[in-house]
């Protein structure tokens, strides 16, 4: 969810809980994950606090300390029927480029995917690193046209096109028109 200045307004408490639930799962001491995933303990802290606004990157880097899909992190209790109507629903944004990705369906117990809308605009390339061994992306582009894929053979993407790779390498998405939009379906095997 984002508010009228596009900053973020997924409930920071989703994300305090998902952490400590995740930390005390894996017996990872504050200094531990915050070693393993690269950031600052003070950072680790403040978002188990939820007094800390973490970027995607910052969360991309504890979900694979933690050894758990992204959506882990940012899921809230979902109700029997779901609807996410544009421009709603937990979206989180890129620090180095114009990516904003919104989940739309994380994978239930027992099922490791995670479903997310993608938004892109012209400019910095969206570079992510590799997410938790086994990943696969899966991309279908609605609009605009996207260069993606793993770092050294990215593909060059128009409407209706579907393309799928391995998530557990470093990979990039890059906006060629403005407005470029996806569904991307994370799914850990």
């Amino acid at each position: 969810m984002t508010d009228a200045s596009g900053a973020s307004r997924m409930p920071r408490e989703w994300v305090a809980a998902a952490l400590r639930r995740e930390r005390t799962r894996a017996g990872f001491s504050l200094s531990e994950l915050a070693k393993r995933a690269g950031i600052a303990k003070s950072t680790l802290s403040q978002l188990e606090a939820a007094t800390g606004n973490p970027g995607i990157e910052t969360l991309w880097a504890l979900a694979v300390a933690l050894g758990v899909p992204f959506s882990v992190l940012v899921e809230s209790p979902a109700p029997a029927v779901t609807v996410i109507r544009a421009g709603e629903g937990p979206t989180m944004h890129a620090e180095n480029s114009s990516y904003a990705g919104t989940l739309l369906s994380p994978g239930p117990t027992g099922v490791r995917r995670d479903i997310y809308h993608g938004a892109l605009e012209p400019g910095a390339p969206r570079e992510s690193d590799a997410h938790i061994p086994g990943s696969v992306e899966h991309l279908v582009i609605s609009t605009g046209r996207l260069l993606a894929g793993p770092r050294g053979e990215t593909v060059e993407l128009a409407p209706g096109d579907y393309m799928s790779y391995r998530g557990d390498v470093p990979h990039s998405y890059e906006a060629l028109e403005p407005n470029t939009t996806f569904v991307m379906i994370m799914q850990h095997v």
